[in-house]
């Protein structure tokens, strides 16, 4: 990442970024690839949680998704068309190891040799992500992220991953948000692989962020120039900022979405309070002695993943959160309120900036770099020819994005290390459990016809980064 450097404003309206400002977009290999069978790819908790009936929305599967596997060249081009500086995708540990352990499958590597290749030649920066949820379905037969087994083989994976790449790329990030991986999977069952265990969420929370720190450190041994994680951090709200019951909801949930994860990361160790909580829902003995120092090795990257805020109130008779383990009785999850994207999230800019002030302040030191930021809208195709649309007029995700840059700017005069900013996403994919009806990209696919156009906050986009702002 480059050094950072003093934002500049030229009118009230008109804002420019430092000098080395990262521009550039996001994807995930199970949202985009396909090519589900290629090439030796094994298996992942995604294609079998996508198979389970009721899981995603009609049976949607990422056996196809994008065809990106096929269609990576053409990809590419299209991003250095729009002016892309950076390019932030994950591996699928199914490609690379089958099983989930073993030796590594090269004609999986090759994939991501040819299109890290086909990056660089383009000027764009690759930008790995190892772990974006897709876990080979025979570790998951295993326990998955419950069984400290795959935090060791995580190691082992990444190890074979920069073996071949490491060469031609400099930023590695380990995982992509753990808190989804962990509460989703396991608590709530919203995502893969269905398990609704808080004693499982919580292991699954240490075993990742282990994950992560062997990791790390096999990847700085073996000469890494670059080595973080991304997170998807929340900025908890309280409902009535003068209540106390209120406080200590927000204390709560803080503790369960953002400490767990960035205490161990970034301080040295999980907070008093966070462990208490999970005490009372299962006995920590798989936090072993060392593991948080193995954990908190220093990273010289923080990945920030936001798209709304949370709202919650103190009550004996909350709901809680099946994602948020223990807060039953304690916590109410206010309704999103507003202007809300087509997730149903609440649009406020301003907890970004509330985010990386906090970030920065309780967590010094560490550069940040938005890798994830974006809006799910029920895009209106303009012109149509027979073979699709030639316009996507996509308003409503321009103002989301350029509230949101804003917000980022504001940030950075607070003095926030923040680096760069990627959009999410740059294709529409598969969006999980909702399949393919939730359209974040800032290119239309046609899934019938694979066909790419680029939307209007494309072409927004591209301004933006030719001005180096708004």
């Amino acid at each position: 990442m480059n050094e950072r450097s003093e934002p500049t404003n030229r009118s009230s309206n008109e804002i420019r970024f430092p000098e080395h400002f990262l521009w550039g977009a996001a994807t995930a290999a199970y949202q985009i690839e396909g090519a589900a069978r290629d090439d030796g790819r094994g298996r992942s908790i995604w294609d079998t949680f996508s198979r389970t009936p009721g899981k995603v929305y009609q049976g949607h599967t990422g056996d196809v998704a994008c065809d990106h596997y096929h269609r990576y060249a053409d990809d590419v081009a299209l991003m250095a068309e729009l002016g892309l500086r950076a390019y932030r995708f994950s591996v699928a540990w199914p490609r690379i190891q089958p099983d989930g352990t073993g030796p590594a499958n090269p004609r999986g590597l090759d994939f991501y040799d040819r299109l890290t290749d086909a990056l660089l030649d383009r000027g764009i920066d690759p930008i790995v992500t190892l772990y974006h949820w897709d876990l080979p379905q025979a570790l998951g037969d295993r326990g998955g992220w419950t069984n400290r087994d795959t935090a060791e083989h995580f190691a082992t994976y990444a190890t074979a991953v920069y073996a071949r790449l490491g060469d031609r790329i400099d930023v590695w990030t380990t995982l992509n948000e753990p808190w989804c991986s962990a509460y989703l999977g396991y608590a709530n069952g919203l995502h893969a692989p269905g398990e609704q265990d808080p004693a499982a969420a919580f292991t699954a929370v240490h075993h990742l962020l282990l994950g992560h720190g062997l990791a790390a450190r096999a990847l700085r041994a073996a000469g890494a120039r670059s080595v973080g994680i991304t997170v998807n951090p929340a900025d908890v709200r309280p409902a009535d900022p003068q209540s106390a019951a209120d406080a200590a909801a927000v204390r709560l949930v803080d503790g369960l979405h953002n400490r767990i994860f960035l205490d161990p990361l970034l301080a040295g160790g999980y907070p008093d309070d966070v462990r208490e909580h999970v005490a009372r829902i299962v006995e920590p003995t798989f936090i072993r002695d060392g593991d948080e120092k193995v954990i908190a090795a220093p990273i010289d990257l923080l990945g920030i993943n936001y798209y709304a805020p949370s709202y919650v109130a103190g009550r004996p008779d909350g709901a809680g959160n099946g994602a948020y383990p223990g807060t039953e009785g304690a916590v109410h999850f206010l309704p999103p309120a507003g202007p809300l994207t087509d997730m149903g999230w609440m649009i406020e800019p301003a907890g970004l900036t509330r985010l990386l002030e906090r970030i920065a302040a309780d967590y010094p030191g560490v550069p940040l770099l938005i890798t994830e930021n974006g809006a799910a809208f029920p895009d209106k195709p303009g012109a149509d020819s027979p073979d699709g649309p030639t316009q996507v007029i996509d308003a409503d995700r321009i103002a989301y994005l350029d509230g949101h840059l804003r917000a980022a700017h504001e940030a950075i005069s607070r003095g926030v290390d923040l680096r760069g900013y990627l959009v999410w996403s740059f294709l529409d994919n598969f969006e999980w459990a909702e399949g393919y009806r939730k359209r974040f990209g800032i290119v239309h696919v046609d899934y019938l016809t694979q066909r790419r156009t680029p939307k209007a906050s494309a072409r927004w986009y591209q301004e933006v980064i030719s001005r180096n702002g708004l």
